[in-house]
């Protein structure tokens, strides 16, 4: 398939035109719901959606306060922060995203953003901001690093926090103790207003380095090159371990004679989507035996 490519060279565009394509593009974004206090002890709460985790041990997140783009101001977070060296990363779910979103607004200094958007507040533990006793998660965090990614309007500022308590509601775990995706139902951030909830586009993807997958270049060039399976298909071709014998296939194309008669049409178009039906419905060494017939 062949695509038209715009080029952009973000040197030369403005910063609004930047933050625009990197916002829409590289998401969904998973969202740090932000508590500090000040150096007089007033509590703030804003979310940033410029946030991930990046080792489990030591255990530490990062997220990204960036500079106001129409006049360069930095967020009462990172002041915040750069005073005490301390946060609470709360995770949002779809039951807090709207009040989430009305904490997002821009209150003066000293403006109480849990009474604003009516969350509760809970002490913590190891660290003096509170935690939201909404979120089902609560990460209290020790500041190891702020990195300044420059001065200008739409510069970030990378908040590198070592995990020291985590606090999670026991309705979102199994039974296993672990954090049970369907239960947490969470919420990500797109570009512009928009926002996902996971639940509602969640799929499985079988991991390849449980079973070292034979690749899609094992896959005969007629298939792979197919004009109706498509990469999403390769893929799922692509990540199997063993493929089937010559034994297996013909014993395969004995129950039906449809099968017989589709393989024996080798690249027609029934037969490709037939293979596409058999991915589909996760009969993935059926799929290779048709096209391996």
């Amino acid at each position: 398939m062949q695509f038209k490519t715009q080029t952009l060279d973000p040197a030369a565009s403005d910063n609004a035109t930047v933050y625009g394509i990197l916002a829409g593009a590289v998401s969904p974004r998973p969202i740090a719901f932000a508590s500090t206090l000040d150096a007089e002890g007033r509590p703030n709460l804003a979310p940033y959606s410029f946030f991930n985790v990046f080792s489990s041990n030591p255990p530490i997140v990062v997220f990204s306060p960036v500079r106001r783009g129409r006049d360069n101001t930095t967020k009462h977070t990172l002041d915040n922060i750069l005073e005490t060296k301390e946060v609470v990363i709360n995770i949002v779910n779809y039951a807090m995203v709207q009040q989430m979103s009305l904490a997002s607004t821009e209150y003066d200094a000293g403006v109480d953003e849990f009474v604003k958007a009516g969350f509760t507040k809970l002490e913590s533990e190891a660290v003096k901001p509170f935690r939201v006793k909404e979120s089902p998660v609560q990460l209290e965090c020790k500041v190891k690093e702020v990195v300044a990614m420059g001065d200008q309007g739409g510069a970030g500022n990378l908040v590198i926090c070592e995990v020291v308590r985590m606090h999670l509601h026991e309705n979102i775990l199994t039974e296993a103790g672990t954090i049970d995706d369907h239960k947490i139902d969470l919420v990500a951030r797109m570009g512009g207003n928009w926002y996902t909830r996971a639940i509602d586009g969640m799929f499985e993807v079988p991991k390849p380095l449980r079973n070292l997958g034979v690749g899609v270049d094992q896959i005969p060039e007629a298939f792979r090159t197919s004009s109706i399976l498509t990469g999403n298909d390769l893929g799922r071709l692509g990540n199997v371990d063993v493929l089937p014998q010559a034994e297996e296939i013909q014993a395969f194309l004995e129950t039906e004679a449809e099968l017989k008669d589709l393989a024996a049409a080798k690249n027609s178009p029934a037969l490709h989507g037939k293979i596409q039906e058999l991915i589909s419905n996760n009969k993935i060494q059926e799929a290779w035996k048709l096209i391996l017939a």
